[in-house]
């Protein structure tokens, strides 16, 4: 399995915050649906000072780049404008004995 780690920041504008909530149940049904798959191994919000929502780090594994493209650019948070700037990059969870 290939994995990743995503750190995927939202739109800054006024009603960032509002898409955010929008799309915030979709994308939790689309990551349900992950970790029963075992694709979604953790995750969760990036917070501001203010302990506000303003993105996502999430680690990830598939089988391959087509099938973890295929999630990514249908997950809920892209299709619906939440996130701005991503960034992706391969990953190796440890493995600790």
């Amino acid at each position: 399995m290939k994995q990743y780690v995503i750190y995927a920041f939202d739109a800054t504008d006024e009603n960032a915050l509002n898409r955010r909530m929008a799309a915030r149940p979709l994308h939790l049904e689309t990551v349900k649906q992950l970790k029963q798959n075992g694709n979604f191994l953790i995750g969760g919000a990036i917070l501001n000072s203010s302990e506000q929502m303003i993105g996502s780090t999430m680690i990830v594994q598939f089988e391959d780049e087509a099938s973890f493209q295929d999630w990514f650019s249908n997950d809920p948070y892209n299709t619906m404008g939440v996130w701005e700037k991503v960034e992706i990059n391969p990953f190796r969870v440890a493995t600790i004995e």
